[in-house]
Parts: structure tokens; sequence; C-alpha cells
């Protein structure tokens, strides 16, 4: 069977991403949310286990949101930047980062990192 993993990089710092809070929807075809899945990202910026399990890895779209401003708003930095806040921390521009994407092979890995920074995002199909 199948299975769904992360991986959060913060751009910015040139680390992992601790400590995010990651909730994973279903879409159903009458257009519902359906919430199948809530964790926080580790020390690696990974979950500890994968976001769906083998019982619940179906086809269909999915979402998974990441709650970066909360991320960004208890980071800091000790490197010189002109957008720090006086406190060190960093400005988000950033509020929740939403993936929405499709799983058509119940048999795949289908992992999904996401690179961040308080202004910007980036993803891609992983391996």
């Amino acid at each position: 069977m199948g299975y769904l993993t992360t991986h959060i990089l913060d751009t910015t710092q040139g680390v992992a991403a601790a400590g995010v809070h990651i909730h994973l929807y279903k879409h159903t075809d009458e257009g519902r949310r359906i919430h199948l899945h809530s964790t926080i990202s580790n020390h690696d910026g990974r979950c500890d286990a994968p976001l769906l399990d083998v019982d619940q890895f179906s086809c269909g779209i999915y979402e998974l949101e990441f709650a970066i401003d909360d991320y960004f708003a208890q980071s800091t930095t000790n490197e010189p930047h002109e957008s720090l806040s006086q406190d060190g921390t960093l400005p988000t521009f950033l509020n929740t980062v939403v993936i929405r994407f499709g799983i058509n092979d119940e048999q795949a890995h289908y992992h999904i990192p996401l690179l961040v920074s308080p202004f910007a995002y980036s993803t891609y199909r992983g391996s």
C-alpha cells in the first residue's frame, strides 16, 4: 500500500522547520473537506509517522495545511537581516500554506516537500 509524507525546510535559516502544525484534509465529491489528521513536524522537519496510514490511503484530492505564521512567529535568528523585527523574529507575509494535490496510485509513495520562508514557498512531488 502507498503512503504520504512531507518534509519542511526553512530556507531563510537553512534548517529543518521543527514545530510546524500540519493538518491533512480529503475533498469529497460533494466539495466538502474532511479532516483526516493533524500533527507537528519533528526536529528534522518531518512527521514521525506517515500522514496517511495504509487503511486511509486512497485515490482522491487532498490538502495539506502548514501553519507557517506560527512557526516564524516563534522562530528567531542571529543573522542580521533588514526585515527582522526588533525582537529578532522574522515577520510573516504568509499565514497558512495550503497545498492541494491528487493521489491516483494507491500503491505509490507520495512525498510533498515544502521549502518556505516568511515571504515565499515552493513545493514539488518528491520521492
